[in-house]
């Protein structure tokens, strides 16, 4: 049996796209080992049909957390034996790139956002430089690539000359568990649930004005589901506000836990700004989970994320972020019973084609040609 080494920069516990990766992989025949890393606060791994290793590390985060993994990722590859290297995302590239070169193996990169026009880079051009050099000698050198969606890709081929790859960040029909009870689960039972997820609740993505627009709707109760960067604002707000009885912040969860909560939702959000290139482009994994939940999607004019909503009719859109204009359009999704039975029809025909099962032929279609 072929090994693949797949490597992350995360801590593997709520990665679903590499998770998936890993497992078609294996259903291909190659035995699939998994690196990323493991922080003081990680959530136990759950069990994995494939072997999985993460790194502790002295630093969690800055210059040196990077420079730190980078070496121990480009030691690690060095001594263990593989076939093929699958790289996820710029913050992996280097390392897998040198040891491909070095030891004559096939690389696959697999960019999840377009990482070098992130809000975290863009207002810090320096750091950006450094990424940019590094995106620039990893990718003309490369073949071909995978990210996901339509418009990264194009952004990449006219850049760059590589042919890419589109592999959304679809859920398996199969994987959704039984629907959660709110009284179980001790969520309030007399308010509409709403729901905002993800390991990337960062900066410039409407959670601010999500949980402002909280104080406008009484009789609403938002899960804000995952972790990011924007988080301790998002409580600060939420207890300065006095709403506490509406907004409940729950940690990161394995997958299946998640959408047991998810499903309980009447309208799931995805509010990205449109203030930089990797948010413009972006289809985050959340879209696709609200669809798989049966969840309507109230979401901000980005071009992927309309272009799946006004295909399907599962959603509506914001006017713009300011807090009051997002309670009036909850307001609007939650009131317009025949709108919502509609929204439901296209959420069941969206949930039938747009699923793991579906998207990971392209996957096996790459996979293929590094046999």
């Amino acid at each position: 049996m072929s090994r693949v080494i797949v490597s992350v920069i995360n801590d593997l516990v709520t990665d679903q796209r590499v998770n998936k990766s890993c497992l078609t992989l294996q259903k291909l025949g190659y035995e699939v080992l998994l690196v990323g890393r493991k922080l003081r606060k990680s959530p136990p791994m759950e069990d994995r049909p494939y072997a999985t290793r993460r790194m502790k590390l002295l630093f969690e985060k800055g210059p040196l957390f990077y420079a730190e993994f980078n070496t121990r990722l480009f030691f690690f590859l060095l001594f263990h034996k593989a076939k093929l290297l699958l790289s996820n995302d710029l913050d992996t590239a280097l390392p897998n790139f040198f040891i491909s070169k070095l030891k004559g193996i096939k690389m696959i990169y697999d960019s999840h956002e377009y990482f070098t026009e992130t809000p975290e880079l863009v207002d810090r051009p320096r750091v950006q430089r450094v990424w940019k050099r590094i995106e620039g000698y990893v990718v003309p050198k490369l073949k071909e690539m995978i990210t996901v969606c339509d418009s990264i890709a194009a952004l990449f081929e006219e850049k760059y000359g590589v042919k890419c790859h589109v592999v959304r960040n679809i859920p398996p029909r199969a994987a959704l568990p039984p629907k959660g009870d709110k009284h179980a689960l001790g969520l309030p039972e007399d308010k509409h649930l709403l729901v905002l997820q993800g390991s990337g609740i960062n900066i410039q993505r409407g959670a601010e004005e999500l949980v402002e627009a909280m104080q406008y709707l009484d009789d609403c109760c938002l899960m804000v589901i995952g972790g990011g960067d924007v988080l301790p604002t998002l409580k600060q707000r939420t207890s300065a506000l006095q709403i506490e009885d509406r907004v409940r912040f729950l940690p990161r969860m394995p997958y299946q836990q998640m959408m047991a909560y998810t499903q309980l939702a009447e309208l799931g959000f995805v509010l990205d700004k449109d203030t930089n290139l990797n948010y413009r482009f972006c289809l985050p994994n959340k879209l696709f989970d609200f669809i798989q939940a049966g969840v309507p999607v109230v979401a901000s004019h980005l071009v992927e994320i309309e272009k799946i909503i006004n295909k399907y009719h599962l959603g509506l859109f914001i006017p713009d972020h300011e807090p009051k204009s997002i309670a009036e359009t909850i307001r609007k999704g939650l009131d317009d019973v025949a709108q919502r039975a509609a929204w439901q029809q296209g959420l069941a025909q969206a949930a039938e084609e747009l699923c793991w099962e579906n998207e990971q032929q392209t996957l096996i279609e790459v996979y293929k040609h590094y046999e």
